[in-house]
């Protein structure tokens, strides 16, 4: 089953995520991933006051938990999660299985 990753971030004051999105592509791709959307934030239409916004999304679709598993622990690659890690702050990172509608969730 497809797996989504949301990623909310904001960038820190230094190069290193600029170096992890220069590598990342490479190494999501060899485990089936794909960026399916990228974006900055246009602007807060509702939310919870108490949520700090994060300027940056990136959405990545994955064939399958394994796939998303094994990228995160491809020994390749364990340099390359540093650099997200250092290279972001305010850092959510969520994961969602896909679904063809809300069904499975409504009461």
């Amino acid at each position: 089953m497809a797996l989504y990753a949301l990623n909310l971030f904001d960038l820190a004051d230094n190069d290193l995520y600029r170096q992890y999105s220069r590598r990342s592509v490479a190494a999501v791709g060899k485990h089936g991933g794909r960026v399916v959307a990228l974006g900055k934030l246009d602007r807060i239409v509702e939310g919870d006051e108490n949520t700090e916004p994060r300027t940056a999304m990136v959405l990545v679709e994955w064939p399958s938990r394994e796939a998303f598993d094994a990228f995160l622990g491809d020994p390749e690659y364990e340099d390359l999660h540093p650099l997200r890690e250092d290279g972001t702050r305010n850092y959510l990172w969520w994961t969602y299985e896909k679904l063809e509608d809300l069904r499975p969730l409504l009461p």
